[in-house]
């Protein structure tokens, strides 16, 4: 399906080291003056796969309608179910990847990671790294590092959790999916 998509819609296509925030981008124009669509290296292969078709979707809308449509308008939500559905008709996927994407496609999101049902089924298939737990499974008050900072969770405030940074002591919207490595007494 990608491969088809690659040959019908000619683009620069990168797999590129991670970023911390985005997955994916899609670009108009590159220095050859091609369309530039870049995918995270470090995803699991249910991600990369979602996470491409989204950029294609946002390659498609640009070709369809323009530079002036929103870029996850109504015109980017249709194509980009356009491109789901038959994933999911193919039956390749994981029973709960695929349920969690016919969720998503109620009121498709900007991006999986916004929609925490299918973030939360998609980081299943993650590699697993033995000292990292997701934020939302961590006590209140417990003490975390992530990005090389150390901070202390708070209270859910929506979606994310309000923590703070010990050293700074500025305050921190975390999304609670994000991978943390919980500090015990005497780390």
């Amino acid at each position: 399906m990608v491969v088809d998509l690659l040959l019908k819609h000619p683009v620069v296509f990168k797999v590129v080291k991670p970023r911390k925030t985005k997955l994916g981008d899609f670009r108009a124009s590159s220095k050859n003056n091609k369309p530039q669509i870049t995918i995270n290296g470090d995803l699991n292969p249910y991600s990369f796969l979602i996470t491409t078709l989204h950029e294609f979707a946002h390659l498609i809308n640009f070709k369809e309608n323009g530079p002036y449509v929103g870029a996850h308008g109504k015109e980017w939500k249709k194509i980009y179910s356009e491109l789901i559905l038959p994933v999911i008709e193919m039956k390749h996927l994981p029973a709960d990847i695929e349920s969690a994407l016919l969720n998503s496609l109620i009121n498709v999101k900007a991006s999986s990671c916004s929609d925490t049902n299918l973030n939360r089924t998609l980081i299943r298939y993650n590699e697993v790294h033995e000292d990292l737990v997701t934020l939302e499974t961590i006590n209140k008050n417990s003490i975390f590092a992530l990005n090389g900072r150390i901070f202390q969770k708070g209270n859910l405030r929506r979606t994310r959790y309000y923590c703070i940074d010990i050293k700074s002591k500025k305050a921190y919207l975390v999304n609670g999916l994000a991978h943390v490595k919980e500090i015990k007494d005497g780390e």
